[in-house]
Order: structure tokens, then sequence, then C-alpha cells
């Protein structure tokens, strides 16, 4: 396992993250995304922590909580050094039915991190992400309040999931404008077969400094070498049931093509070609990698192992490229002249 600087921190991060979305499956539609009892949680967290992933992501409403609360007693059980693990969860999504049981206000914000706390059995978490936007709830009372929770100790971290570029560099603005605790990391989704945050949050997060954690890197399942666009997903697996993450199928059909050829070259599964390629981009950080049993989580952390060719990133790279949106095409085509004689 390979490790990365985690943004504009001095700390270090695996590259491969353990995402727990798998975890118990209690309300709604989490049971299609996964039903692993405590038990096999705690297997698969074991299992990570052996092969040298030091992160591991939840959220207080995977689960209605429950998957908080699996990585809780499966860390106590596991007894390892808490300076050798680094936690992360979010806030943002409905916890209950009251009118302040969701978003992200002060209200909110205070009461979810310590139920968060008393659900992992932590004294702090060491990477608190925002889930997604609240369009009701001010950006500058939301980073105040993630401010506070860092400087009180329960929080080390801040970091946002979901959030438009022009969002997130507003808080970032804010917080350095006012010396606050600022954003570190950009928590989203971003796959070979969903390139979208290319456009404008790349470009943001490598100017100020975030490290990028991709979820959904097999854009639910679509990826893993089971599906074929325009035909029915084998039954019981995730995507069938559960849509999502949008995918364009007619690109997604492109990449799924090269991807095969080179799985079958090198001797590997496609999921393990569509992580590896992630790891080639220089902006990503951690890639986040759920699993419902042992050996497809072993296949997916095999993916630290593989080494692509040139000339299948290249492959990969062009049957996955973004059309042309302005203004990008315009930025590029008022700046191509001068790059040459910078080179």
């Amino acid at each position: 396992m390979r490790y990365r600087l985690f943004g504009k921190t001095g700390l270090y991060v695996s590259e491969l993250c353990l995402g727990t979305m798998t975890f118990s499956g209690k309300g709604g539609f989490w049971g299609q995304i996964g039903r692993l009892s405590a038990s096999e949680a705690e297997t698969l967290i074991g299992a990570a922590l052996d092969s040298g992933v030091n992160l591991i992501d939840t959220a207080d409403a995977y689960s209605e909580g429950e998957s908080e609360k699996f990585v809780g007693s499966a860390l106590a059980s596991l007894n390892r050094l808490r300076d050798q693990v680094i936690v992360a969860t979010k806030v943002h999504l409905r916890m209950g039915p009251g009118a302040n049981q969701v978003g992200l206000s002060r209200a909110h914000i205070f009461a979810a991190i310590d139920a968060s706390l008393r659900r992992l059995k932590l004294d702090f978490i060491d990477l608190y992400q925002i889930h997604g936007c609240d369009l009701d709830t001010p950006v500058e009372e939301t980073v105040r309040a993630l401010d506070d929770l860092v400087r009180s100790g329960k929080v080390r971290y801040a970091g946002f999931c979901n959030l438009p570029a022009w969002v997130a560099m507003k808080a970032v603005g804010y917080a350095d404008d006012q010396g606050l605790s600022r954003f570190v990391s950009a928590q989203m989704y971003y796959s070979i077969a969903g390139r979208d945050i290319e456009r404008e949050v790349v470009p943001m997060a490598i100017d100020q400094g975030l490290a990028i954690l991709p979820w959904s890197p097999l854009a639910g399942g679509l990826l893993s070498g089971k599906f074929d666009p325009g035909s029915p997903g084998p039954e019981g697996a995730r995507r069938t049931s559960f849509d999502f993450p949008p995918v364009d199928m007619a690109r997604a059909g492109r990449v799924l093509k090269v991807m095969r050829t080179i799985a079958g070259q090198m001797g590997i599964s496609v999921a393990r070609v569509a992580l590896a390629w992630l790891l080639t981009r220089p902006f990503v950080t951690s890639v986040i990698v759920g699993a419902k049993s042992r050996e497809q989580l072993a296949d997916n952390l095999a993916a630290s192992e593989v080494r692509l060719a040139p000339e299948h990133t290249a492959e990969l790279d062009e049957a996955s490229a973004l059309p042309s949106e302005y203004p990008g095409w315009m930025v590029e085509r008022q700046n191509r002249d001068r790059r040459p004689q910078v080179s």
C-alpha cells in the first residue's frame, strides 16, 4: 500500500480508503447498497487495516447511524492504535423527523458531532465532512461551526462532499479571510465513466491544495465487469436495483470495451483496471472502495499493485474523455499559443 500527503496537511493517507455504505443496510434504500452484519463489517475493516489501509470513511446517515456503530464496535474489538487509524464521517443528511435534524446549521452540526462520536466510540473525528449543499444555511455559519469543532478538539480536519466548485471556493475564501479552519479535502463522485469534476472542481482543488477522495469509483458497480450498457445487470447486483450515480451509457460502453481488453492482457479484473486508472490521476489522494465480501475487497485493494502501461492509460483517457464545453474550450483556445513558450 502506498501513501499520499493529505492536501496541505502533514497527514499521510493510504491511496485506497475503505468505504462503509455496505454496512447494515437499515432503513429504506440503504439495503440495496449492502446488508453486511456487524461481524462481517469487522472482518472487512480488519482485512483493510492489515493490508495497509489507514483511512475509513463513513457517514451519520448511512443505514440511519448503524454504519458508524459498526465502525466503532469493530475498531474497539480490533484494538488498533488510535493514531494509526484515520476515521472520516459526514454531516448533513436527515437524521430524524424534526425540522432541524438535517442540514448544515450550527445547531444540527453540534448535535450531529456528539451523536457520531457516541456511535463511533471515539473522542474525536479525524476528518469531518459536510455531506453536500444546504441551500438554507449561509456557508459562513457552517464554516464557523466547523472551526469551533476543530478548536474544541472534537475534529482534527474539515472537508466537504458534493459541493459545486464555486460554493467550496466561497467557503475556503471566507475561512482564509477570517482566520478559520479551512476545508482540506473534497470527496466527490469520480470514475473513468464520470469525469465531470475535471471541469471545475479539480482545478479549484489543485489551486487550493485540497485532497480529492473519489467516491463510487466503479460507478455504482457498473465498472465491475458484470455489466454491459443496454443489458440488464445480474440479479442481486447493486446497480440493477439502485441505478446510481447517473452515467453516460454511450461513453461507458466505449470505456468498458477498452477496459476489458486491457484486463485480459494483464490478467486482472475489470474493476482493478478502473481503480488503477484513478490512481494514475495526479490530483487523486485516496480512492474510496466499498465491498460486500472479503474477496471483493481483496480484489479492489490489489489495484494498489497495478501499474498501467502508458499506452493503456492513453487508451483509457481517450475512451473516457469528456466532451468539450464552454467556457473550457475558450480558455484552452485563448492560451494554447503561449504554452509552447513556457515549455
